[in-house]
C-alpha cells in the first residue's frame, strides 16, 4: 500500500504515520525526520534546507524530490510506504508522478490553524532521543527533563510561535492546491482530526478498508 498522510504541521501526521507502520508494516517515511538527520550530521542536503527549515519556510523542491526518491528506492519500500510530509505542492506531486511512484490513498487529516498552533508550540523535544512531549497534554515527569533517557528538552525553533504562524501560511498558501489535485483522481479522503488518537485512526482505518 503506497500513501501520503497530507495536513498541516502539527495536524498528527506523524503519530498516524507510526500507527499505520505498525498496523500496515510498511515504513512511513518522515521528510521532517530525514532533514533534521541530514541537518544534525552537516550532509550537504542539510545545509541546503537548514535555512528554509529554521524560518519555517518550504524546502525547494529539487531538494525534496532528491531525498524522497531516493529513499522509496530502498528495499524496504518494495511493499509499500506512508509519506508523511511530502509532497506539499503540486509541483511535488507531479514529480512523484513523473518518477514512476504510484500512490493509491491520499489521507487528508484536517485540524483547526488554532489547534495546530497550541499543539505545537507547545510541543518538547528530546535533544538526545527525539522523544516528544507536550506542556499540556503529554507533560515529562520532571520539567525539562525527558522521561526516557533524562536529556535535556527543548522547543525547536521551528515551534516558536511566529514561526508556527509562517509555517500555516505557506501551507495554505502552497500545499491547499494539493486537495483539489488529488481529489480530481479520485484518491483524496478527508478526516477529521480533533478528537482522540486511537478515534482518528479508526476513522483512518475505515477509510482505507483495513481491520483494526
Amino acid at each position: 500500500m503506497r500513501m501520503i498522510l497530507f495536513g498541516a504541521p502539527g495536524s498528527g501526521k506523524g503519530t498516524q504515520a507510526a500507527l499505520l507502520e505498525k498496523r500496515l508494516g510498511v515504513p512511513a517515511v518522515s521528510t521532517g525526520n530525514i532533514l533534521r538527520a541530514a541537518i544534525r550530521e552537516g550532509a550537504e542536503v542539510g545545509r541546503k534546507a537548514k535555512s528554509f527549515v529554521d524560518a519555517g519556510r518550504l524546502v525547494p523542491d529539487e531538494i525534496m524530490v532528491e531525498i524522497i526518491k531516493t529513499r522509496l528506492a530502498r528495499p524496504d519500500c518494495e511493499k509499500g510506504f506512508i509519506l508523511d510530509g511530502f509532497p506539499r505542492t503540486v509541483a511535488q506531486a507531479e514529480a512523484l508522478e513523473a518518477a514512476g511512484i504510484a500512490i493509491d490513498h491520499v489521507l487528508d487529516i484536517e485540524v483547526s490553524d488554532e489547534e495546530v498552533e497550541r499543539r505545537l508550540t507547545g510541543r518538547r523535544v528530546c535533544q538526545s532521543c527525539e522523544a516528544t512531549f507536550h506542556i499540556h497534554g503529554n507533560p515529562p515527569g520532571a520539567e525539562g527533563v525527558c522521561d526516557a533517557c533524562g536529556g535535556e528538552l527543548v522547543r525547536r525553533d521551528d515551534d516558536a510561535p511566529e514561526t508556527v504562524r509562517s509555517r500555516l501560511r505557506v501551507f495554505h498558501e502552497a500545499t491547499e492546491p494539493l486537495k483539489g489535485w488529488y481529489e480530481r483522481k479520485g484518491k483524496l479522503v478527508t478526516i477529521v482530526a480533533h478528537d482522540t488518537i486511537p478515534n482518528i485512526s479508526a476513522r483512518i482505518f475505515a477509510a482505507l478498508g483495513v481491520r483494526e
